[in-house]
C-alpha cells in the first residue's frame, strides 16, 4: 500500500503562493509609494503623471484579469506563474532603465500584464482547487504573503535611499527571475478537486482535470451572469479597489505632506500591509463560521473607520486608529470575495468567475490613484478626497448588503 505524505500537497500551493505574493505585492503593489517622490524629484513630474501610472496597471489587469480566470481554468496554474514572473522581472529591469515618461507608462504595463499571471486570480485559483471545507483558512494563510509584502518597504526605503531608485528596480526583476520561477514549479493541478485534505481521499471520486472541469462547468459560469449577487459583488469591489488603491500609492506622500519624516512614513506604509494579515486570518475563520456576506460587511465597515481616522492622522493616536482598522478590513475582503465566490459558483469556474471581479475592481482601482494625485495637485491637501471615500465605502455595505445567501 502507497504511503500517504505527511503534509498534503495543497499546503505546499500554499506556501509557494504565500512567497509569491509577498514578493509581488511588496515590491509592486504596497511598495510604490516608495518610489513616488524620488521619480517626482528627478523628472519634475506632477503627482497625477505619476499617479497614472497605477490608472493604467489597472487597465492592464482590467483586461487580462478576466483572461487569466479563462487560461487558469483551461491549462491550470503552473504555467501562467512561471510566465508571469518572467514578464514581472522584465518590467521591472526596464523600469528601472526609465528615461522617459512614455517608456515609464509602458514598463508599468509589462509589469501590470505580468502581474496578472502570478497574483491574485492565478493563486487563488490554485489553492481553491485543493480546499473545499476549509478553504477560508487555506484561502487566508496564502493571501497573508499580500500582507507580509510589507516587510519589504523599509527594506526598499533603505535602499533607495542608499543605492538610487533605478538600481532598486532593476535588483527587484533579478531576484524576481531567481525566485519566481523555482515556485512556479511547486504550483501543480490537484487531482481530485474534492479532497480537501484527505489522506486516503474516497476510491469513488473522478479525476478531473483543468480542461475537464472548465467542460463540465460552462453551464454554471454563463447561468453566474443574471446573478444579481455576482454583479453587486462586483460593484462593491470595483468602490473598495478605488479606496484602497488611492491609500497605498499615496500614504507616503500624503505623510509626508502633513509633516511626517520619510523613514516614519515608510514604516507606516510597511505597517498597512503588514496589519492587514490580522483580517487574513480573522476574517478568514469568519468566513468559515459564518454568513459570508454579513463577514464581508464587517470587513468593508473596518476600512470605513479606519479611513475616517486616516484623516485626522496628524494626531498620533488615530493614526494608531487607522492601522488597527483599515488594512484588517481590506485584508478580510481579499479573502472573503474569493470564499463568496467558491461558495455561491463553485470550483470549476472560479478562475474565469474571479478573473471577471478582479477586473471589474481594477476599474476602481484606475480612478482612485491619479483622482488623488489631482486632487493634491489642485489644492495641496488630500482630506477632503479621504471623506469622499469614507461614503463610499459606506455605499459599498449597503450594496453588500443585498448579496442573497448562498443556498
Amino acid at each position: 500500500m502507497e504511503r500517504s505524505p505527511m503534509v498534503y500537497y495543497g499546503w505546499w500551493v500554499v506556501l509557494a503562493g504565500f512567497l509569491i505574493a509577498l514578493y509581488v505585492s511588496g515590491a509592486l503593489f504596497f511598495g510604490f509609494t516608495a518610489f513616488f517622490e524620488p521619480i517626482v524629484a528627478e523628472f519634475g513630474w506632477s503627482y497625477t503623471q505619476v499617479s497614472l501610472v497605477v490608472a493604467l496597471r489597472g487597465l492592464e489587469m482590467g483586461i487580462f484579469a478576466p483572461l487569466a480566470g479563462y487560461l487558469v481554468d483551461r491549462y491550470g496554474s503552473r504555467k501562467l506563474v512561471l510566465a508571469g514572473s518572467a514578464i514581472v522581472g522584465l518590467g521591472f529591469v526596464l523600469l528601472g532603465l526609465t528615461r522617459s515618461l512614455a517608456m515609464f507608462y509602458g514598463a508599468f504595463l509589462l509589469l501590470a500584464f505580468g502581474a496578472g499571471g502570478c497574483t491574485s486570480v492565478v493563486l487563488m485559483t490554485a489553492v481553491a482547487r485543493w480546499f473545499k471545507r476549509r478553504i477560508g483558512k487555506a484561502l487566508g494563510v496564502m493571501a497573508c504573503g499580500y500582507g507580509a509584502g510589507g516587510l519589504l518597504i523599509p527594506l526598499l526605503v533603505w535602499s533607495i535611499d542608499a543605492n538610487g531608485w533605478r538600481a532598486t528596480l532593476i535588483f527587484l526583476g533579478l531576484l524576481m527571475w531567481a525566485m519566481g520561477i523555482p515556485l512556479g514549479f511547486v504550483i501543480r493541478e490537484n487531482p481530485d478537486p474534492e479532497a480537501d485534505g484527505e489522506l486516503e481521499p474516497p476510491a469513488h471520486k473522478a479525476v478531473l482535470h483543468p480542461g475537464h472541469i472548465q467542460e463540465h462547468s460552462e453551464k454554471g459560469f454563463r447561468s453566474s451572469f443574471s446573478d444579481r449577487s455576482f454583479w453587486a459583488l462586483n460593484l462593491a469591489e470595483a468602490l473598495r479597489m478605488m479606496v484602497l488603491t488611492a491609500v497605498v500609492t499615496h500614504v507616503m506622500p500624503y505623510l509626508s505632506s502633513i509633516g511626517f519624516e520619510r523613514g516614519t512614513a515608510g514604516l507606516v506604509a510597511a505597517a498597512v500591509p503588514l496589519a492587514s494579515i490580522a483580517g487574513r486570518f480573522g476574517f478568514g475563520w469568519l468566513a468559515d463560521v459564518y454568513q459570508k456576506r454579513i463577514v464581508m460587511m464587517a470587513a468593508y465597515a473596518f476600512m470605513l473607520a479606519g479611513l475616517a481616522a486616516f484623516t485626522q492622522a496628524g494626531s498620533g493616536w488615530l493614526l494608531v486608529v487607522f492601522l488597527a482598522l483599515f488594512p484588517p478590513g481590506f485584508g478580510g475582503t481579499m479573502i472573503l470575495r474569493g470564499a463568496m465566490l467558491r461558495e455561491h459558483f463553485g470550483v470549476g469556474s472560479f478562475g474565469k468567475l474571479l478573473g471577471i471581479t478582479m477586473g471589474t475592481a481594477s476599474l476602481g482601482g484606475m480612478v482612485g490613484p491619479p483622482l488623488a494625485g489631482w486632487v493634491f495637485d489642485t489644492w495641496g491637501v488630500y482630506e477632503p478626497l479621504w471623506l469622499i471615500f469614507c461614503v463610499t465605502m459606506g455605499l459599498g455595505i449597503l450594496i453588500v448588503s443585498t448579496i442573497r445567501p448562498s443556498a
